[in-house]
């Protein structure tokens, strides 16, 4: 049987190409909200950090009605970082629409996830995006598609999709450039016609992968897949099946069943095939896992989620000022709360280390435990973290491998020389260079993940603000060799107490301070970066010894530089392998591991006999 009322599609792209904004308009334009209704812009960002950093994070569900006909749509992220929401929401849908900026083009993660489409043999619409901007370029867009296209060997369907031209912000779409934009129909029509509707056999054994979970404190997991085989009824008895774990045998009871409706999600008592719907009450339901007929056990065969490439450590925070701003601050707070997240991150893990108080974690890239981090902190956890390093394999031979980027950046000419120069000192070998229609350069560089720890700081600083960077993971290659990290010390405080005008004034000369008068520091606190390559003590705390002898000018008001504040992507990037990110719901605070100098001498000097 064939579903012709149902359509299920995933929006892919790069990140910042338009996704989230174009279904806004689809969902504006199909009467999902009132007329008079008040709509944030990005509703489907619903986040907090999405909609600051203008980015998506989770995938997210939603429908819309066209012509009596209910299509499902997946908003996935764009973020390489995310990558494994995108690998797995794809097995819900029967086609995708790939959202392409009509002046960038095609980049590292348009690649990355079309690949994963044409893999699972899905149908393709290319959506030119942004087709009002002054510097668009539509048709040389169109073709670098197609050139991408065949260089991931799509088949000769694939290779016929439909193209349309649209504005997601303007909220229109046209199947031809010369047609007057009106509305966003021509892309409904071009969803009807070109994504097939999904088809199985609605009398038969029930089976339904799970491909999303979500979390809710009332109800606990809620998994979101498409029902392939059969129906599935609230209170109806079913089994609990996992293609990668065939010991996995759990009967278990459907207690609720939802469908998307617009933003919502509304009690349904059945679905059937073709149905994208949202179950709760299974504990220990897994993404991956199949719902079947108890007496059919049939898993579905599921793509295992890329592996992490990169991982710190969560550390209970034991500085002189800790407890003092966190509500939650014990490892049995953090350990639940990171085995927590677990139940929605797929691509995350979480390792309990010899240590009880330090737990392994390791993810996708620095942005994707930033968000972690981040996250937690506002939700009044305080813990501390170590400099991200990257995850190393070993081969058959027992040679060491390490994880590699393609990184693509873009920057003016003239700080081109700068950009090849630094990243060859990181061990990036440069692949390919080309000049871009506005006059900026492309460069297209092979980097071990290694390199690319630290480097954005830097990257923005050559390049005036100016440059652009995307990255996408390569795959493991043999080890590059050893590199630094940073090529300068830390200005370290070497009492505790509060730092004052008088003792900042004496340290600035030594580099860049992180801090300002007033803050509360701790022997071993890092309170700013030395202009040279090693550590420099500092006294902060230092006030101006008083005599009754006053001299002409010596009392003048002291003029400080204002300290530079990092945020929590930089004060990662900064930090080195012998310190810590002490972070709070209020602050952030850079240490070193070994607070007592003599013992941080003592440790120097052993690990460089060591080596």
């Amino acid at each position: 049987m064939i579903r012709e009322d149902i359509r299920n599609i995933a929006i892919i792209a790069h990140v910042d190409h338009g996704k989230t904004t174009l279904v806004d308009e689809l969902l504006k334009q199909s009467g999902v909200f009132r007329e008079n209704q008040e709509v944030a812009e990005r509703v489907m960002d619903s986040n907090d950090l999405e909609r600051e950093r203008g980015i998506t994070i989770l995938s997210k569900n939603t429908a819309v009605v066209y012509k009596g006909t209910k299509i499902n749509i997946i908003d996935t992220p764009g973020h390489a970082d995310f990558g494994g929401e995108v690998e797995r929401v794809l097995k819900m849908v029967n086609g995708v629409i790939l959202v392409v900026d009509a002046f960038e083009g095609p980049m590292p993660q348009t690649r990355f996830v079309l690949k994963h489409a044409l893999e699972l043999d899905l149908p393709v619409i290319v959506c030119i995006n942004k087709v009002d901007r002054p510097e668009a370029r539509p048709e040389e867009v169109e073709e670098e598609v197609l050139e991408l296209l065949l260089d991931l060997e799509a088949s000769d369907e694939q290779l016929d999709c439909p193209f349309v031209y649209a504005s997601a912000k303007s909220g229109f779409a046209v199947t031809d450039l010369a047609d007057e934009p009106r509305n966003m129909i021509p892309l409904f029509e071009t969803i009807l016609k070109h994504i097939p509707a999904p088809e199985g056999d609605p009398q038969g054994p029930l089976q339904m992968l799970i491909s999303t979970i979500d979390y809710n404190e009332y109800v606990g997991r809620i998994g979101v897949g498409k029902v392939d085989r059969g129906t599935i009824r609230v209170n109806q008895e079913a089994l609990l099946v996992n293609h990668h774990d065939p010991d996995k045998k759990q009967k278990v009871k459907i207690s609720k069943l939802y469908e998307f409706d617009g933003l919502a999600k509304v009690d349904v008592p059945e679905a059937t095939i073709g149905s994208i719907v949202a179950l709760s009450g299974i504990a220990d339901l897994r993404i991956g896992d199949t719902i079947c007929a108890v007496d059919t056990p049939e898993p579905i065969p599921f793509q295992k989620i890329s592996e992490p490439t990169i991982s710190m450590n969560f550390v209970v925070n034991d500085s002189p000022l800790a407890g003092q701003e966190g509500k939650y601050v014990t490892s049995r707070h953090i350990r639940e709360r990171l085995y927590r997240e677990l139940n929605t991150d797929v691509s995350l893990r979480v390792e309990d280390t010899e240590d009880t108080d330090t737990f392994k974690v390791s993810g996708r890239g620095e942005l994707h435990l930033s968000i972690l981090i981040e996250t937690m902190r506002r939700e009044g956890y305080e813990f501390a973290v170590s400099k991200a390093e990257v995850i190393y394999k070993y081969d058959d031979r027992n040679r060491k491998l390490e994880p590699m980027e393609l990184a693509y950046i873009d920057v003016p000419e003239e700080f081109a020389g700068t950009v090849i120069q630094k990243l060859s000192l990181r061990k990036g070998e440069l692949q390919g260079m080309s000049q871009l229609s506005d006059g900026t350069t492309r460069l297209e560089f092979s980097i071990p993940s290694r390199g690319l720890i630290g480097f954005r700081n830097d990257f923005l600083t050559d390049t005036k603000g100016t440059g652009v960077i995307n990255t996408t993971f390569e795959g493991y290659a043999p080890y590059k060799g050893d590199l630094a990290y940073r090529t300068q010390g830390s200005l370290i405080a070497f009492e505790t107490g509060e730092a004052v005008a008088y003792g900042l004034f004496n340290a600035q000369d030594r580099g860049t301070l992180f801090i300002g008068p007033g803050e509360k520091v701790y022997s071993g606190m890092v309170i700013g970066q030395s202009g040279k390559s090693e550590d420099i003590e500092l006294n902060v705390c230092k006030t101006k010894h008083l005599t009754n002898t006053r001299a002409s000018g010596s009392d003048d008001a002291l003029k400080l530089t204002p300290p530079r504040k990092l945020s929590l992507e930089q004060a990662m990037e900064f930090i080195d392998t012998d310190e810590l990110l002490e972070i709070t719901p209020k602050s952030f605070r850079i240490r070193k591991k070994i607070l007592d100098p003599t013992m941080r001498k003592r440790d120097m000097i052993r690990n460089s006999q060591k080596r």
